[in-house]
């Protein structure tokens, strides 16, 4: 039993302290620091996805399914992304991934966030415009993507299961990873969801965007070197 030391936060030792005495930080409860950087990261994400979306010139992979399965049900592509979550969260039972408050998260607010700000964006006026959503949009999720790395509270319902394929399979990362979202574009792309250069874009460019965003986030964002809490990698 853990007893909580004095002056930490709703009984619950900071990120920090407990990569120091080397116990991994609780999946389950935390701070209204680690909680408020969590709830930043999920909002940040979704309103980068919602910038892409919002280009017309391609969704990111999961977005291109969520729009091509929201216009066949008839939801809205945050609806859909939510419903979807909570599918793919059920493929999580037979991977054996470990869960936390922000996998249940995840799952819900990303898609929150989408529909709110694409209710709030104007459509773009110009090509160049579109442009700089797409690049707006993935430094959106770049930075909303460490924020919620460094909450360390789960791995989102997506990331949770790529990393259970890769366990189970014995693939690389790289390579589980690829077959993963390319079969979501290409499921997506035959419901109807708009696949194009901002996804090739978004493919290219967030993994140097999220580790440039980790770099420069101050406190406990996780570092490459470090072992992944609840099996994320970055």
């Amino acid at each position: 039993m853990r007893v909580a030391r004095p002056g930490a936060v709703d009984g619950a030792i900071s990120a920090r302290e407990e990569a120091r005495s080397g116990v991994e930080p609780s999946l389950w409860r935390a701070g209204p620091r680690r909680f408020a950087r969590l709830l930043a990261g999920l909002v940040l994400f979704g309103a980068g996805e919602a910038m892409l979306i919002a280009s017309h010139l391609g969704n990111t992979p999961w977005s291109v399914l969520a729009a091509g399965f929201g216009g066949v049900g008839g939801f809205s592509v945050g609806t859909a992304t939510i419903l979807i979550s909570g599918l793919v969260l059920l493929a999580w039972i037979p991977l054996g991934v470990r869960p936390g408050v922000g996998t249940i998260a995840n799952a819900v607010v990303v898609g929150l966030a989408i529909d709110l700000v694409l209710a709030k964006l104007a459509d773009p006026s110009s090509l160049a415009v579109r442009y700089g959503f797409v690049l707006g949009g993935i430094g959106l999720v770049g930075i909303g993507s460490a924020l919620y790395l460094g909450a360390r509270l789960g791995p989102g319902p997506r990331d949770g299961m790529w990393l259970g394929i890769q366990r189970r399979s014995g693939l690389s990362g790289r390579t589980a990873r690829t077959i993963i979202e390319v079969t979501a574009v290409a499921a997506g792309a035959a419901l109807g969801g708009r696949a194009g250069i901002g996804t090739v874009a978004f493919a290219l460019l967030i993994g140097p965007a999220v580790q440039v965003s980790l770099r420069l986030m101050p406190g406990d964002a996780p570092r490459t070197r470090q072992r992944p809490v609840g099996g994320l990698t970055p």
